[in-house]
């Protein structure tokens, strides 16, 4: 592939005193991708984002972002990063705009632009009348209309959702779809997160799966799909992962929910 690559991850490995999280992670990512970032809970994936932000150091092997080493080349690749992560919040005692325009600002906006453009895009998410109310009387999805528009909000060329979906109500999720897919025509890349397994099928142009610290397949769905001989996603997944005795698990809780046992009889 000629274009330049937008990350690059090289070798990755990562040891925390009672376990390696990370055993190797070689991975490319090219402009305009749509990566389903998944694996099982301990696979490595929020280790793996942590890393690539900045947040967490010690790895060994090498990464790469827009070109440059991001262990040597200073920071400034952050201002071109977006994150949404799976738990956060917006602080309750500010407003909506307050919210967005410090965001803005910290990733080098002038206030009065930031604050422009929070106000249209706040609009364009139906939530213009709450521009001004504090962000303690919003709701889950209100919340994370504001995060999702605080990653975007300074035109960043890598992003990183984890579970961005999370509450919305059904319009806004088709909007958060399309949207992706939008991005992604102009050039953006990126990283996808779920555990919803359709949701990430839909979404994605490359399904990257990790599991034990390695990545265990990397292709489009339909590549994984002839490669496996399953038919969904969640059938990659389970095939990959090791994990085929959850209809027998089902079947037990629902024996301990439903049984004799449960009524003392």
């Amino acid at each position: 592939m000629g274009e330049e690559k937008v990350l690059s991850l090289s070798n990755l490995v990562m040891r925390y005193p009672n376990k390696q999280v990370l055993n190797g992670i070689n991975l490319d990512v090219y402009p305009g991708q749509i990566i389903g970032y998944i694996g099982p809970n301990g696979a490595g994936k929020s280790t793996t984002i942590k890393i690539i932000l900045g947040l967490v150091s010690g790895y060994e092997g090498t990464v790469e972002i827009f070109g440059k080493n991001i262990a040597t080349g200073g920071h400034d690749y952050k201002r071109r990063i977006g994150y949404v992560p799976e738990n956060a919040d917006v602080y309750d005692q500010l407003t909506a705009m307050e919210y967005l325009a410090f965001v803005g600002e910290l990733y080098g906006m002038k206030r009065e632009h930031a604050a422009e453009k929070a106000n249209q895009m706040l609009a364009a998410f139906d939530l213009e009348e709450r521009a001004h109310a504090r962000a303690s009387s919003f709701s889950k999805g209100m919340r994370q209309k504001v995060l999702i528009i605080s990653s975007l909000l300074h035109d960043p060329d890598l992003i990183f959702l984890d579970e961005p979906l999370s509450g919305l109500d059904a319009n806004s999720v088709m909007i958060v779809k399309e949207l992706l897919e939008k991005l992604a025509e102009r050039g953006k890349t990126i990283f996808y997160s779920s555990h919803i397994m359709d949701v990430v099928e839909k979404i994605s142009n490359r399904i990257v799966l990790l599991t034990d610290g390695h990545i265990a397949a990397d292709g489009t769905f339909e590549e994984l799909r002839k490669e496996s001989k399953e038919g969904s996603l969640e059938g990659i997944f389970n095939q990959l992962t090791g994990f085929v005795g959850h209809e027998e698990t089902a079947i037990s809780i629902a024996d301990l929910i439903t049984g004799a046992a449960a009524y003392g009889e």
